[in-house]
């Protein structure tokens, strides 16, 4: 079980892959498809993805880019990448731990979903899960400049629930959305890979 920090906030903000969804393992299998279909010079492995988790697509593609002199286009990995993923979300489940405090503060918190997916991708998920009625607001990349590490997502969250950043908690699977947390000055709850699976 979870355990979150002994205060009052005022709003929650959750990550979506990872956190809210157990997504990530249909994410890697697209994401080694469609690096395979453009034939990346590297092996993208399961400990390298997750190092990436929360970062933004086309971001996580360019940076690979610099660490391996490879010229793949982002855009067009992200966007075969969606597809593939689109495919498998049927097969999405919940994360029990996260998904049971999101019911259970549904109605007495405004909540937030900020992903480093692309909306749709988010929706989706959210949907196919039951979730996507608990949120009042999803923060995405395009809506802002900077994606995690930075915490523009998180402050557009706050900023869109009418919440001061400091009163809200967020929930995060992946280094750069606690750094992004950090950054934004809010708590985070950490939640880790297995945790609370069915």
């Amino acid at each position: 079980m979870l355990e979150l920090p002994d205060r009052d906030f005022a709003a929650f903000i959750f990550d979506c892959d990872g956190t809210l969804v157990d997504s990530m393992p249909l994410h890697y299998v697209a994401w080694v498809e469609s690096l395979r279909q453009h034939e990346a010079p590297f092996d993208f492995t399961e400990e390298l993805f997750y190092s990436f988790a929360g970062v933004r697509e086309q971001d996580t593609v360019k940076i690979l880019n610099a660490k391996y002199g490879s010229q793949i286009d982002p855009d067009s990995v992200a966007e075969l990448k969606a597809t593939l993923f689109h495919q498998h979300i049927p097969e999405v489940a919940v994360v029990p731990s996260v998904a049971a405090i999101a019911r259970e503060w549904h109605g007495r918190l405004p909540m937030s979903v900020a992903s480093g997916s692309e909306e749709p991708t988010v929706r989706a998920c959210l949907s196919a899960t039951g979730l996507l009625s608990l949120f009042q607001t999803i923060v995405t990349p395009r809506d802002v400049a900077r994606g995690k590490p930075a915490p523009d997502m998180f402050l557009l969250a706050a900023e869109r629930m009418g919440v001061d950043p400091a009163d809200c908690l967020v929930f995060e699977d992946g280094q750069s959305g606690l750094d992004a947390a950090k950054a934004a000055g809010m708590e985070s709850v950490f939640v880790a890979r297995g945790l609370g699976r069915a």
